[in-house]
């Protein structure tokens, strides 16, 4: 590195900022979209992560916000009012049903 140059801290850590989004089954399909990464400024609770994707994507409210998603944050299921940070996985299922 040259003497001098700016340092960005997103190059010394790859993740930072970033959260990878995943989505699956039904979810997948009518959001049309199996993978997201989302640049956060600061930790955010499950429920304000979802308001932020409807900001962005006003269609996709009446399946992230208006149906019982499940979520897992790092490969944990999670309540709504789990924080998320930087560099972490959260991904979304539908509810399931029984038979």
């Amino acid at each position: 590195m040259a003497v001098g140059s700016a340092i960005n801290p997103n190059d010394a850590i790859p993740s930072a900022g970033k959260v990878e989004l995943l989505f699956f089954g039904q979810l997948k399909e009518r959001l049309k979209c199996d993978k997201l990464t989302l640049r956060i400024t600061e930790p955010l609770s499950i429920t304000a992560l979802k308001l932020k994707l409807v900001e962005k994507n006003p269609h996709w409210k009446a399946w992230l916000e208006e149906r019982d998603v499940l979520c897992a944050l790092n490969q944990t299921m999670s309540s709504s009012d789990e924080i998320v940070k930087a560099g972490d996985e959260l991904a979304f299922f539908p509810p399931v049903t029984g038979g």
